[in-house]
């Protein structure tokens, strides 16, 4: 079993040389916690996949720091980029057109994937030191998602290389839209907030 670290600067910065060095790392956020590789690295994905029993048809989504920093991997229209600006940091993830550098293994070969810009200080700070890491629930599919570490399913915990541990989360998770489509893929937190958004900006 993997140990357990409180969220200190060592603890998040060994995380992210997890992550640097191609291994998975729990980490928490506003909503759940995360199972968090290098994002772009499509074997890195193929390790949250493998841990997680997920299909590989079932895409993972990709968490940054900033609005910023996700333009840079996605090619977002101008009303998705308002949308983002007003709700990210938040629990949403919007999902947009990927980049070239977003490899098909994280998107099942779809054009388009999930953004997630976390707002929890933990996960912000592990992000200032490498981005973009995947932005799934740390859970083996068709299980529940863990809101504390506890919570974690024993094969999530030897999976990952560092587990950081933030306490209790709210346990809601985050809502997933697309913006241009008018399509709220999953309610969520905000979920009726973003509604009305994109009955007002059309």
């Amino acid at each position: 079993m993997t140990d357990v670290d409180p969220p200190t600067d060592a603890a998040i910065g060994r995380a992210a040389e997890a992550i640097r060095e191609g291994r998975l790392v729990v980490y928490p956020t506003e909503t759940v916690y995360g199972l968090g590789a290098d994002a772009l690295d499509e074997g890195c994905v193929e390790r949250v996949f493998e841990a997680k029993g997920r299909d590989r048809g079932d895409p993972l989504s990709l968490a940054v720091p900033t609005v910023e920093r996700a333009l840079e991997y996605v090619e977002a229209t101008v009303r998705e980029r308002a949308f983002m600006r007003e709700f990210l940091p938040g629990p949403i993830t919007v999902v947009t057109a990927k980049g070239n550098r977003v490899p098909d293994a994280l998107t099942g070969g779809r054009p388009r994937v999930g953004v997630r810009v976390p707002d929890h200080a933990v996960v912000q700070a592990l992000l200032g030191a490498v981005e973009p890491i995947t932005a799934t629930s740390a859970n083996v599919s068709g299980s529940p998602s863990a809101t504390a570490v506890d919570e974690l399913d024993p094969a999530i915990r030897e999976a990952a290389a560092v587990i950081l541990d933030g306490g209790k989360t709210t346990g809601t998770a985050s809502t997933v839209v697309d913006v241009e489509a008018d399509v709220i893929h999953r309610e969520g937190r905000d979920a009726e907030r973003v509604r009305t958004w994109l009955s007002d900006h059309r």
